[in-house]
């Protein structure tokens, strides 16, 4: 993964550890005081959320752990790799995207950020400049060129 992103996710783990952990242990002590846990809404909700953040928790340790981290500022060359962000348009539309090919755990299409394994970051890597590439995608096949490829 990159720098960035092992970064966003120490701090997802930080904030989950630190603050919303212990909120959910209170919300859980108070919904005991409440009485019948059988009956009580808030108490199973307040156990489902801890649950989800436990298994987060449990998600982002092991991804941390095992991260190989890699720094796209020494990155160079003419060959889409990991890391690069890379500028294509679509043969189609004459529509142009941006997107930068990064590891799974920190993909955010909104951010225009792919995961190596997306079906798009597959069929562009090892591909360079005014290449074109026809990626088969849930929607069908379509084709692309490339426009740029940056290591930034």
């Amino acid at each position: 993964m990159t720098k960035e992103g092992y970064l966003k996710l120490q701090d997802e783990l930080k904030k989950l550890t630190s603050e919303d952990r212990p909120n959910i242990i209170a919300a859980i002590a108070e919904a005991r005081g409440h009485g019948d846990l059988s009956e009580n809404a808030e108490y199973q909700y307040a156990k489902d959320q801890q649950s989800l953040i436990e298994g987060r928790i449990a998600d982002l340790e092991s991804s941390i752990s095992r991260a190989e981290v890699i720094d796209i500022k020494n990155m160079s060359g003419k060959d889409i790799k990991f890391g690069a962000t890379v500028e294509i348009e679509d043969d189609d539309d004459g529509k142009k995207q941006k997107y930068q090919i990064v590891g799974e755990y920190e993909s955010d299409i909104e951010n225009k950020k792919i995961s190596i394994n997306s079906p798009l970051a597959r069929g562009l890597i090892g591909k360079s400049k005014d290449d074109s590439v026809e990626i088969n995608s849930p929607k069908g096949i379509k084709s692309y060129t490339i426009i740029s490829v940056k290591y930034i």
